[in-house]
């Protein structure tokens, strides 16, 4: 294999040649949604960045195990281990069983991503179904002493690891930074230090999911889940543990501290984050009410847009950027990507009707190959990639008018080159016309034109051309019949 593959690594902040432990396997960990609300699109942006990044080492041929969580048990309202548990304040105002929240939202998770092409993770466990696993390593970071029990509840003792590792490893953030924002202790804090954190949780009378451990009836801390199921699946160490970038500064350096002092070793080689969503160049947020939910972005329901757009145009638009820059959302943009998607479609539908000649392309299809490798191995650079795709959809449109001929052993090269990158690596559909039934409709307009200038009857094959070019589909007569394409 020849790997040419280069990534930026959060946790030394530079870009490091990808070197997986046990090629050709790879282990790829990424902090999945918690199921308590309607998924929002900055944890799809993350989750579509991650299935590129998973289909390219799949097509560069490493067998990845990729491992995504379901949390859906013991995230608290503040990541501080303090409000009300998520489940069961929404299970309360909705009047249902808490696991119904899980299942109902867990559907509607699957059902979005599954409308963006993303293809399931190889494992995609719950925090429910791993309690043994968290409970048997929050007792072995006791035995390790990087954990005291205050009535019921496990804290995490970061003074005490500090000592021995770098807390801020990650965030390469000042510890004493750290302590100044955080609140101090008052006197009815069982914490002893005020970076310390839960591991477990003694349940209050009125919680409903608890489990029994051996400190009591309780439910595990939010980060201890994540450490547990990495080891469970991809062992101590593997080789990606990615997620958003929101979630570097207290979770993943939370679950490195874990990993570290249960294990002795850093659980992943490599740390990758996506970067965050903003409208208008503001930052997406419920509270600042430019937060939109997926299906009012392909509805266009929300007031903020002025249409709709298709999730494989969402996608596309998404993958016009990089995963670790900012996304900005704004009506001009979805625009400008909705109208690039479809030439990007367009010319994927015409590549089976293009015919090859003796003569060979005026363009090299090697190099421009090369070149589309060479943007996804340099941190899966999806906007270079796709630049260099419109050069492929220019040899496209010039083949299909006639203005350029090419050999059958180029012609094969593109028709491949267009497969691999466009529908196997971003994973872009035609969602815009249907299925087999629009080719049979178009067949049938196609047919009743050509009966018409038969007969001579022009002003109704005029009519016809006409009437498609208004909805964005163009007639083009040659000597193999008549072809259509999507303007």
């Amino acid at each position: 294999m020849d790997n040419r593959l280069v990534l930026y690594n959060t946790l030394t902040r530079k870009k490091e040649k990808f070197e997986p432990l046990n090629p050709p396997f790879v282990g790829m960990y990424v902090c999945g949604p918690t199921v308590y609300s309607d998924v929002h699109l900055g944890n799809c942006r993350t989750f579509v960045s991650f299935d590129l990044i998973f289909r390219y080492l799949t097509h560069l041929g490493y067998k990845v195990r990729y491992v995504r969580n379901i949390t859906d048990a013991g995230h608290l309202e503040g990541d501080n281990d303090e409000g009300d548990d998520k489940f069961a304040k929404k299970a309360k105002l909705e009047q249902l069983e808490p696991m119904e929240i899980v299942q109902k939202y867990t559907l509607g998770f699957h059902e979005v991503l599954r409308l963006f092409n993303t293809l399931p993770p190889s494992i995609e466990p719950t925090a429910t179904g791993h309690i043994s696993e968290q409970i048997a390593m929050v007792q072995k970071i006791l035995e390790q002493g990087y954990a005291y029990e205050v009535n019921g509840t496990v804290y995490f003792d970061v003074e005490k690891y500090v000592k021995e590792y770098d807390y801020t490893i990650l965030t390469n953030r000042k510890l004493e930074d750290l302590l100044n924002n955080t609140r101090e202790l008052n006197g009815q804090d069982e914490k002893r230090g005020r970076l310390d954190f839960a591991l477990w949780i003694k349940a209050k009378p009125e919680h409903i999911m608890r489990w029994p451990s051996p400190w009591g009836v309780g439910f595990p801390g939010w980060h201890i889940e994540c450490s547990a199921m990495s080891r469970k699946y991809l062992g101590d160490q593997f080789d990606i543990h990615g997620g958003g970038m929101d979630l570097a500064a207290t979770h993943h350096t939370n679950e490195i501290a874990q990993s570290q002092a249960c294990n002795h070793t850093q659980p992943a080689k490599y740390w990758m984050h996506t970067n965050m969503l903003t409208v208008n160049g503001t930052r997406m947020s419920k509270s600042a009410g430019n937060g939109f939910l997926p299906h009012e972005l392909f509805s266009g329901s929300h007031p903020l847009l002025n249409r709709g757009y298709s999730p494989m145009a969402v996608r596309f638009f998404m993958l016009q950027a990089h995963y670790r820059s900012t996304l900005d959302f704004s009506n001009e943009a979805l625009e400008a990507a909705d109208r690039g998607y479809k030439r990007l479609m367009n010319a994927m539908a015409l590549l089976p009707k293009l015919k090859a000649s003796g003569k060979k392309v005026e363009s090299d299809i090697a190099a421009l190959r090369q070149r589309c490798y060479e943007a996804m191995d340099d941190d899966f650079n999806s906007p270079v990639l796709i630049a260099e795709l419109f050069e492929a959809v220019r040899i496209v449109n010039s083949l299909y008018d006639g203005k350029l001929t090419i050999d059958p052993l180029s012609l094969e090269e593109l028709r491949t080159l267009m497969q691999h990158f466009v529908h196997d690596v971003l994973g872009l559909l035609d969602d815009n016309t249907g299925s087999d039934d629009f080719e049979k409709v178009m067949e049938v307009i196609i047919g009743l034109r050509n009966e018409a200038k038969q007969n001579k009857d022009y002003a109704t094959s005029d009519r016809i051309r006409e009437g498609l070019s208004a909805i964005g589909i163009q007639l083009k007569d040659s000597k193999e019949g008549t072809l259509w394409n999507k303007i």
